[in-house]
């Protein structure tokens, strides 16, 4: 049975998005078209996108959703990253139950198809697009890091004929893997091109290569073996901290670019108090004038140097746009237009961004006696 590309009588509405789609940060009302249950811990959710909406919420394979529901008298927002390809033409995201997760309880013990929840347009650097030559993509997945590694996969395997796609996926044993049937049906969709690895930590698959975790040693040993790091075009790494700093520090050792590895965390190690202890800013003993612009409009509030940037212009009243508040999502990002602010953390913006002045507002305190920032940029 081949869920993912068996063909239907009706032409399906891609979701592609232009790689320059302006940023959108408002949130739309999307009703649930199905929760399907992936394992014991996991649900895929996919929304019905009004015929009026669909440009709104188009999208590039990797990137994610900010979802925002009232469950018991409290606000949740949380970001998922997408698993449907946009050729599929549907917007479905994948979420695990973690331990004390009030948002990913409710999704996988509550939520149900015809619910409404809120969800702001598509965002994330995450991502793959087509270029002029063919894609030779592996990807570096741990537990629900798989998500958008199915986007990117399906759609290089499905809009890049010459494209090959080999993915490494870590999880504790078999009943644990996330999207394992789909992806069975896509190895024998893409025979060829497609080659899925499973690295089972509590489970014997009679070879101590595929036994552990993904780390710096089995990069070593996947190496030459499974890919070649002067042919490989990318690669793309999805799950905890220490994973994706074990296997890029590896992979610039073996010769791959900085440019051709990307990453994204779905949490860090630090403890939520962590960044309360770094040391304050240069501005800590005195108050910053914030000017803060969204949507054209300006908020403007004071703030201490030891504040974080967010909070405190949550605490003025701006409305302005956040969900993980731990340096791991991007949907904060603003843009400094006068002053200075240094982030604690950053796991989100790229270089590029980081040099042009974007900042993570839930990571930024005010170095500046003014500081104005921007979420229209």
């Amino acid at each position: 049975m081949l869920k993912f590309f068996k063909k239907n009588k009706e032409e399906k509405t891609s979701l592609l998005a232009n790689s320059k789609k302006s940023s959108d940060t408002k949130f739309y009302k999307i009703k649930v078209k199905e929760v399907r249950r992936e394992t014991e811990d996991a649900v895929s959710v996919a929304f019905e996108t009004p015929e009026n909406l669909m440009s709104t919420f188009a999208f590039m394979p990797g990137q994610y959703l900010t979802l925002k529901a009232k469950v018991k008298g409290e606000e949740l927002r949380r970001s998922y990253s997408i698993c449907s390809a946009p050729q599929e033409g549907e917007l479905r995201v994948a979420i695990k139950q973690i331990e004390g997760g009030k948002f990913s309880t409710y999704a996988n013990q509550t939520l149900k198809e015809g619910d409404t929840l809120e969800a702001m347009p598509p965002m994330g650097n995450f991502k793959w697009s087509q270029g002029a030559k063919a894609s030779h993509l592996v990807g570096w997945a741990a537990g629900s890091g798989i998500t958008p590694m199915m986007s990117i996969a399906k759609t290089v395997l499905q809009s890049d004929k010459h494209g090959t796609f080999t993915l490494f996926y870590g999880n504790k044993n078999s009943n644990s893997i996330i999207f394992k049937d789909e992806l069975e049906d896509l190895k024998n969709s893409f025979v060829d091109r497609l080659e899925v690895h499973h690295i089972l930590s509590r489970e014997d698959q009679g070879s101590d290569a595929t036994k552990g975790r993904i780390d710096g040693e089995k990069v070593k040993a996947f190496n030459d073996k499974f890919f070649d790091v002067n042919t490989t075009t990318g690669h793309y790494l999805c799950g905890p901290l220490g994973m994706i700093e074990s296997v890029t520090e590896t992979l610039q050792e073996l010769g791959t670019s900085k440019d051709n590895i990307h990453f994204e965390l779905f949490n860090t190690t630090a403890s939520p108090d962590a960044k309360q202890k770094e040391t304050p800013s240069a501005s800590s003993s005195g108050l910053s004038s914030v000017t803060v612009v969204l949507d054209g409009e300006e908020t403007h509030f004071e703030m201490k140097g030891n504040e974080y940037l967010l909070d405190a212009a949550l605490d003025a009243g701006a409305d302005i746009p956040y969900a993980c508040k731990g340096a791991v999502c991007c949907t904060c990002r603003a843009k400094v237009l006068e002053g200075s602010s240094e982030m604690v953390m950053n796991y989100a913006l790229v270089d590029e961004e980081v040099k042009e002045g974007y900042i993570l507002t839930c990571q930024a305190h005010a170095t500046s006696e003014k500081l104005v920032v921007s979420f229209d940029e």
